[in-house]
């Protein structure tokens, strides 16, 4: 009987190991070919894409039809998976490879109705974007259709690949414009309930449009309105039920920041861009870094990152002009109060009462029944279920559900020759609207927007509005409205995600809840620091972690830690000598920091609450509202005049109500993490984790498909805009026609195949600070694709 069970259990361990090894080998079977030549029906001349040592791409081919082809092809090699992701969640079809699990993710987007959309927008495109867009598809699906099995991802789920088709390309910009936009009105409606209760000059002192931290490129820094006195609005009776703020403020959405400096100040004479954006960051990353050389009749040498998913360089350099972005973070979504027709089913509209047009949108389950889900749309767009609004139903009305607000204008950058050309292109394209940043080698720097912008007629922007009754949108800003800014005095143009612009400009653009100003400061700071500039200098800019925002909430929390406060308790004590004794920077190793930066937290909290309980009070239920991003314009106008009328009940005076703050961030560090108050560094909570999707599914691949978690110097509010889960995609500086000497990194790798040795290749210099070049390195694999015509090109030669 033993020997029968040592039988037994040899074989079923002989059977794992066999299957192990199975595994492993359908696994590898996926990697892309990289050497050697594929034949290809669908191309009209050779193409190659050629690999350096990292694993990116210069891609060659006689037309730029063909180009995109074997740019859809590169993509299809190495993050199929990771572009089905991305036109699925757009679309609303996860469920389809994830069941259950995904169907209110898939309800969420659907909403929205991209698929629809998104064949609308190819339908209208013009033909050579329509045959740019289907050659990239087609591209796409050789990619994967070359490889020796599905990509390994499907392995685990049971599933197989769906073809790449040429409106999912659209979808992806439609993914884009969901990560940048407010995509359902919240911003409007959160606001809209506290000017509901609240006296007009309280709800301007609550939400102002901006801050003494400003730095614009048009106009100046704002004056915050004083504070109400107690016969405007009186807060005393009231207690603040404010919950802790556990280190937690608002997300960290924000971080990109770009700049240009003119050819006066650099050595070349070239004008020099620096771009960072920042996105949730994922495995592998959101961007693909590539060479796109065009070698026929019509030539172009674009270099920099790819967007998977479409045939085109989104941001970096064509030899003549260099260019990047930032999320513009204007208005361009509304909230729309619809009232109810005389006739059941119909909304009221200046022109009279019309009914909902009701979509039944089928969403496809695996290994389940599908399930539908109804939309109401209207003339302004769809009706938001999911919100509750006192004055009646809210529609959103946003730029990406209109078919103008999505086109592939990018493209025409490829061959733009100066940055006045590329103004007026950028003020052409539809994409979500980008604070859009330009150089020359000619010297010449310019901003301006680039996307479409809505004309708005006879209500406010920043609240739910009855277009019944008022105008709304009338049409689309002209080219020739678009702010922009040229060769200014200074040679210098900054953005980073907060206000630009002022006056007219700043009403064309509006306030789409852009960023407190502290980060563009200190990059306009740090520009102005120097008369000259190399890269190298800019990536110090970038990398920049200095806690210039938070260094006043240390003085303020040293002061309130004073020695009768303090008295003999030890926590306190020693809290306060790790303040006093703080790396003045959002260091992995600076306990200081943490605590100054967990200390404002949780103040902001219950000053925010506070001020919100006589609107809470004013409603049934409890209400979501809306913190100002220029919130820390009154915040510290109260800390520091510490009026009596606006601290909540439940403190005797502001000192009692920050020793409160400090005392929960202790009971939240004591609580949660071993070991004394000196321990709790910086680096401990801004750990990166970047996960690949799949290891969420099977968490026992975890160690094999995520970057492995590393403590990042960085935070929100400085130039190295750094979080957990967020943080710069890219970092890239080059003067257009220098691109030789330009620098570039990024996180993750360029493959999406864990086996392939470019997975994780280059994670380490970004994780460091450090560049690479710019430019692809040399040639380390080449892999020709061949007409199944036979016709060889000049495109077979790489671009030196």
């Amino acid at each position: 009987m033993k020997k029968l069970l040592l039988r037994l259990l040899a074989g079923a361990g002989a059977l794992i190991v066999m299957m192990v090894a199975l595994a492993w080998f359908a696994i590898r079977a996926s990697l892309p070919q990289l050497d050697g030549a594929v034949v290809i029906d669908a191309l009209e001349a050779s193409a190659t894409i050629v690999r350096d040592a990292d694993g990116i791409p210069t891609i060659t081919a006689a037309t730029r039809e063909d180009l995109a082809f074997a740019t859809g092809f590169a993509h299809g090699q190495d993050r199929f998976f990771q572009i089905d992701l991305i036109r699925r969640q757009a679309a609303g079809e996860l469920s389809e490879l994830f069941g259950q699990l995904t169907l209110d993710t898939d309800k969420y987007h659907r909403f929205h109705r991209f698929r629809a959309r998104a064949q609308t927008v190819l339908a209208t495109a013009s033909a050579n974007e329509r045959r740019i867009i289907e050659r990239y598809a087609a591209g796409v699906n050789a990619g994967v259709d070359s490889l020796g099995a599905r990509p390994f991802e499907y392995l685990l789920l049971g599933k197989k690949p769906v073809a790449w088709l040429a409106e999912d390309s659209i979808l992806v910009v439609y993914a884009m414009f969901m990560q940048l936009n407010d995509s359902r009105g919240r911003k409007d409606v959160r606001r809209g309930l506290v000017h509901r209760v609240v006296p007009a000059a309280v709800y301007s002192w609550l939400y102002p449009d901006g801050s003494s931290w400003d730095a614009p490129l048009m106009g100046a820094p704002r004056s915050v309105a004083p504070y109400p006195l107690p016969q405007e609005y009186d807060v005393r009776k009231w207690d603040s039920d404010a919950p802790p703020s556990n280190e937690e403020g608002r997300p960290p959405l924000d971080g990109s920041n770009n700049w240009a400096i003119s050819g006066s100040l650099t050595k070349t004479g070239r004008a020099m861009v620096s771009n960072d954006m920042h996105l949730g960051l994922s495995t592998p990353n959101i961007y693909y870094q590539a060479r796109l050389v065009q070698s026929g009749a019509v030539t172009r040498d674009v270099i920099g990152v790819t967007l998977p998913g479409t045939p085109f360089v989104v941001a970096g350099s064509n030899r003549h002009i260099a260019w990047g972005y930032t999320n513009s973070y204007g208005d361009w979504t509304d909230a729309i109060v619809i009232k109810s027709g005389d006739s059941p089913g119909t909304y009221r509209t200046p022109d009279g009462d019309l009914p909902f047009v009701t979509h039944t949108e089928t969403i496809h389950i695996a290994d389940s029944e599908p399930v539908e889900y109804e939309i109401r749309e209207t003339i302004w767009g769809p009706v938001n279920d999911a919100v509750s609004y006192p004055d009646g139903e809210i529609v959103v009305s946003w730029i990406a559900h209109k078919p103008e607000a999505v086109n592939l204008h990018l493209m025409q950058l490829e061959t733009a020759k100066s940055a006045s050309e590329a103004l007026d292109i950028a003020n052409t394209m539809g994409m979500p609207p980008q604070n859009f940043v330009t150089g020359d080698a000619g010297g010449n720097i310019g901003w301006t927007i680039a996307g479409k912008i809505p004309v708005r007629v006879g209500y406010d922007p920043m609240l739910p509005a009855d277009w019944s009754e008022q105008q709304g949108w009338v049409g689309w800003r002209k080219p020739s409205e678009y702010p922009r800014v040229m060769n200014p005095d200074s040679g210098r143009i900054w953005t980073a995600n907060s206000r630009v612009a002022d006056g007219a400009a700043l009403r064309i653009i509006g306030d789409g809840g852009y960023d407190l100003g502290a980060r563009a400061q200190q990059i306009r700071d740090g520009l102005f620091a120097r008369e000259t500039f190399e890269p190298k200098d800019m990536l110090a800019i970038q990398i920049d972690d200095r806690a210039l925002f938070l260094a006043p909430w240390r003085e303020l929390l040293l002061e309130v830690l004073d020695e009768s406060s303090i008295d003999s308790d030890a926590d306190l004590i020693e809290y306060r000598r790790l303040v006093e004794n703080w790396i003045p920077r959002a260091a992995t190793d600076s306990v200081g920091y943490r605590l100054v930066r967990g200390f404002r937290y949780e103040v902001r909290s219950r000053v925010f609450y506070g001020l919100m309980k006589p609107v809470q009070a004013a409603y049934d239920e409890p209400v979501s509202l809306r913190i100002s991003n220029q919130f820390e314009a009154p915040l510290w106008q109260l800390v520091r005049a510490q009026p009596m009328h606006l601290l909540p009940r439940n403190y005797e005076s502001w000192d009692d109500l920050m020793l409160a703050a400090v005392r929960e961030n202790i009971v939240w560090l004591k609580d949660n993490f071993a070991g004394p108050l000196a321990a709790r560094s910086w680096g401990e909570r801004n750990t990166v984790a970047i996960r690949h999707p799949m290891s969420r599914a099977v968490p026992i691949l975890a160690d094999w498909l995520d970057m492995p978690r590393s403590a990042m110097d960085g935070d929100s509010n400085l130039p190295k805009a750094q979080g957990r889960t967020f943080g710069a995609s890219e970092r890239f500086s080059v003067s257009p026609g220098d691109e030789e000497n330009g620098l570039m990194h990024m996180p993750t790798g360029q493959s999406g195949h864990p086996m392939s040795a470019f997975y994780r290749k280059g994670h380490k210099l970004w994780l460091n600070g450090e560049a690479s070049p710019f430019l692809p390195g040399e040639p380390a694999f080449t892999l020709n694709l061949i007409p199944a015509s036979g016709k060889i090109d000049v495109a077979t030669t790489t671009a030196e």
